[in-house]
């Protein structure tokens, strides 16, 4: 009687595939990435003299639940991160809900730029510094974006000058969303090393 062969492995091509083998799993993940924003949001503050969009670690939090989950669980966890808070769970910024207002644009750039950069990411692109930087960079600039769009017209406001879109909702925002940026950067090729040292991933 013959045996038959061994499957081969397939490589993971991002870190929720090691252990989102299952539909139980995969519903985890993504429910474990809204947590995760969720929790994030409530990490926030308004700059004194910036009232429409406060500083929170949600940028953080998106692009690296994306570059590890990937671009559909990635998407749908921002989606159901979005979808419970406009219904009235109060995990958006500082606890609020609900839908609309100034700052909704941003909540709809994560579940864009969260498809964009996990399919990048499924490309290999978290598994070194320099390419998961550019790649989190491009996450920041889609969520900046359309969030700045959003509140634009939301307020009523110029594009530039010192009550502006810019102003109210990117200037403010670029050297702390540079400093998380980085931080994801580094999380994600340290954790793939972590996966291969353990055989996890080769």
């Amino acid at each position: 009687m013959a045996l038959a062969a061994p499957s081969p492995r397939v490589e993971p091509r991002v870190i929720a595939d090691v252990v989102g083998q299952t539909w139980l799993r995969q519903l985890a993940l993504i429910g474990g990435g809204a947590i995760f924003v969720g929790l994030s949001a409530q990490i926030a503050f308004y700059l004194p003299w910036n009232p429409a969009v406060p500083v929170t670690l949600q940028t953080f939090a998106v692009i690296l639940t994306a570059g590890a989950l990937g671009s559909m669980r990635g998407a749908a966890a921002m989606a159901l991160y979005a979808l419970l808070g406009s219904i009235g769970l109060p995990w958006f910024a500082q606890g609020s809900s609900g839908f609309g207002g100034p700052a909704f644009g941003y909540i709809i750039g994560f579940i864009v730029a969260a498809f964009v950069v996990g399919r990048i990411a499924e490309r290999g692109a978290t598994r070194s510094f320099l390419r998961s930087a550019g790649l989190m960079v491009l996450g920041s600039v889609i969520i900046y974006a359309i969030g700045a769009t959003w509140l634009k017209y939301a307020l009523g406001i110029p594009w530039f000058g010192a009550d502006s879109a810019w102003s109210y909702g990117v200037k403010d925002f670029i050297i702390g969303d540079l400093i998380k940026l980085l931080a994801a950067a580094g999380l994600l090729p340290l954790t793939w090393k972590a996966l291969k040292k353990s055989g996890l991933s080769q």
